[in-house]
């Protein structure tokens, strides 16, 4: 599979592609200078996450994903949750790491797990030790959940096989988060190199140009069928790898969610394309709203601190709920370090709206 510049029509998708460049530096540009840049980072993370497993057809609402890597589960997660918290955590290596390091043999290896922390840590950007603690007891956490999800899968499988309703189970891979049953003619680590030599190519794009076509060959080449939604992610590393966004790590997946899944997968790559290159923009113009908005509830809550005292916990929240999609009491409790109850009035003082609208396991964040 070749994308060579002569073979493309890059009249056709100059609009789309113009469009996509300027949104993405416009995006970038106000991320670097503004107040609230490290909470829409974070909240990125929770937003692609999702986006990522609708895109791939399954539907996890954020408010649990938000409570999942918290600790403060509502109910059992199901297996879907678990897979949009293993984005999520692929998402914040991704960032704390190098730019290039997504791309890299290494870092791919590590994305897809066939290496160790150790190995990983080498390679990525040095983090604090409370971060470090943090991730070793996430990990640890959501190991459990995932066993559990696994072992519900193979038991919903082998009910299947005995009725007769996958009769040749040697091609079913979709559904095998285990790896037990494999198609042998599909060798992941000879796809993923034709993928990775497909950025050598990509580079002599300008940037978004480059990041459609990468991403329109993950989808053609298929890589890797139980981690796909890591092509998203490795897409918007290779923009930051580019210099194209720098300032965080951009969030494809809530502009494909806008895109008609007809045009992201039609058989015709010029319409791929474009469609890739309109998320792009769409992903951006959406980034640009929600700095206005966590802008303005960040002035509006900051007002609230008027006649404080220097010591009080309100910036702690405030803090907080810029950076969650959804808080809960806990949250807040162990984010400022008080009681739940504490947690409570705090988050009363400040105004937050409530979004569950449930009378336990509540949660507030900004609409």
């Amino acid at each position: 599979m070749r994308y060579d510049l002569a073979t493309l029509p890059l009249t056709t998708l100059l609009p789309a592609m113009t469009r996509a460049e300027d949104m993405l530096a416009r995006l970038d540009e106000r991320v670097l200078r503004h107040v609230v840049s490290n909470g829409f980072r974070e909240r990125g993370h929770f937003f692609d996450a999702v986006g990522a497993l609708w895109v791939g057809g399954e539907l996890v609402h954020v408010e649990d994903l938000v409570l999942h890597d918290a600790h403060v589960d509502a109910r059992a997660p199901t297996h879907e949750l678990t897979i949009a918290h293993a984005v999520l955590r692929a998402r914040r290596r991704l960032w704390s790491a190098e730019p290039d390091w997504g791309l890299g043999m290494a870092g791919l290896a590590a994305l897809r797990g066939d290496v160790g922390d150790a190995e990983e840590t080498a390679t990525a950007r040095p983090i604090s030790v409370e971060r470090a603690d943090a991730e070793e007891d996430d990990d640890d956490e959501d190991d459990f959940g995932m066993d559990f999800a696994e072992i519900d899968a193979i038991i919903a499988r082998s009910g299947q096989v005995l009725d007769g309703k996958i009769p040749d189970a040697k091609v079913v891979t979709a559904d095998d988060p285990l790896g037990l049953i494999r198609d042998q003619d599909w060798d992941e680590n000879e796809r993923l190199e034709t993928w990775r030599a497909i950025i050598h190519q990509a580079d002599l794009l300008p940037p978004a140009f480059g990041a459609a076509v990468l991403f329109d060959a993950w989808e053609r080449i298929e890589p890797l069928r139980r981690q796909h939604w890591l092509g998203s992610l490795l897409v918007s590393a290779y923009l930051r790898s580019r210099g194209k966004v720098t300032s965080h790590l951009f969030c494809l997946n809530t502009g494909l969610k806008s895109v008609q899944r007809e045009r992201r997968r039609s058989p015709d790559g010029m319409t791929r394309l474009t469609a890739f290159l309109e998320a792009m923009a769409l992903s951006a113009e959406a980034g640009l709203k929600e700095l206005d908005r966590l802008s303005l509830a960040k002035i509006q809550m900051e007002g609230r601190l008027k006649n404080r005292r220097s010591n009080s916990s309100l910036p702690g929240v405030i803090e907080i709920v810029l950076s969650r999609p959804i808080v809960s009491a806990n949250m807040v409790a162990r984010h400022v370090g008080v009681t739940s109850r504490g947690a409570l009035n705090l988050v009363a003082e400040l105004g937050v709206r409530e979004m569950t609208g449930r009378g336990r396991y509540r949660g507030w964040g900004i609409l």
